[in-house]
């Protein structure tokens, strides 16, 4: 599910669900919060940069296991799931680096907010399809992109569910550095050996100083989002919109009156 290599004292992850374009089951929820947490306590680790095999970063929850876990009622969720991630992700006490070598959707885009550089291919595009599915932003977007993106930046990109291009994301400050499709990796790992290379006690406590100031309304973003997300998941929008996509069609919202 996820490959991992150690080049000196960075630690690269790997999504490896090309098949499915790296989408997050509950078995990839599970595997990527383990390897976080791993990450955390290996003193060999300075940084951790994560990326995708094949054409995607990540296509986001995999929506196919969410419709089965709503219309199942014994689905049995991963030990961590979503939220374990998410809370992992904000609490992540090292430097943490994406490589966008394709296309990025839900968390494959969300996760951004909560990285601390971002590196794009610049045939990459991210969304969030969050209006798309009738449901509500996700990992602490609600903070994070405005305060990254700016406010009418971040509302376009988390309201209408359209599709964001390499360039889009490098003007609006969604990614740090764009790069040719080849170099990206090489480009990534050049900047992640940089960080690498200082004391990890340094870099621990440089980046506590970066996120306390924030990390109590990023936790705050986070509960009224898991809230948000409970009140409309399974609700008849939400349920037309997971029909079209197994049914590979537009959804219809227009008569449910919402």
């Amino acid at each position: 599910v996820i490959d991992v290599e150690n080049i000196g004292r960075v630690r690269l992850l790997h999504l490896n669900r090309p098949e499915a374009k790296n989408a997050f089951n509950e078995a990839q929820y599970d595997r990527l919060t383990e390897l976080l947490l791993e990450a955390e306590s290996d003193s060999t680790v300075a940084v951790v940069v994560i990326t995708g095999q094949g054409d995607s970063f990540s296509s986001g929850t995999d929506v196919v296991e969410l419709g089965q876990r709503m219309a199942d009622p014994s689905f049995t969720p991963g030990k961590h799931g979503f939220p374990g991630l998410a809370d992992t992700l904000v609490n992540f006490s090292k430097p943490l680096v994406c490589a966008v070598n394709g296309l990025g959707l839900g968390i494959g885009v969300t996760i951004l907010g909560l990285s601390d550089l971002v590196f794009m291919a610049r045939s990459a595009r991210v969304k969030c399809p969050f209006t798309d599915l009738a449901l509500a932003p996700e990992a602490a977007s609600s903070f994070t992109f405005p305060a990254i993106m700016g406010r009418q930046n971040a509302t376009w990109t988390l309201l209408s569910s359209q599709w964001l291009t390499a360039e889009e994301c490098l003007s609006m400050g969604l990614a740090f550095k764009l790069c040719s499709d080849k170099e990206l990796l090489d480009v990534t790992m050049e900047h992640a050996q940089v960080l690498a290379a200082k004391p990890i006690s340094s870099l621990i406590a440089s980046k506590k100083l970066i996120m306390d100031p924030i990390r109590e309304r990023i936790q705050a973003a986070r509960k009224d989002e898991d809230s948000a997300f409970a009140e409309l998941l399974g609700k008849p929008a939400n349920l037309e919109a997971l029909q079209a996509f197994a049914e590979k069609r537009d959804p219809d919202f227009s008569s449910l009156g919402e």
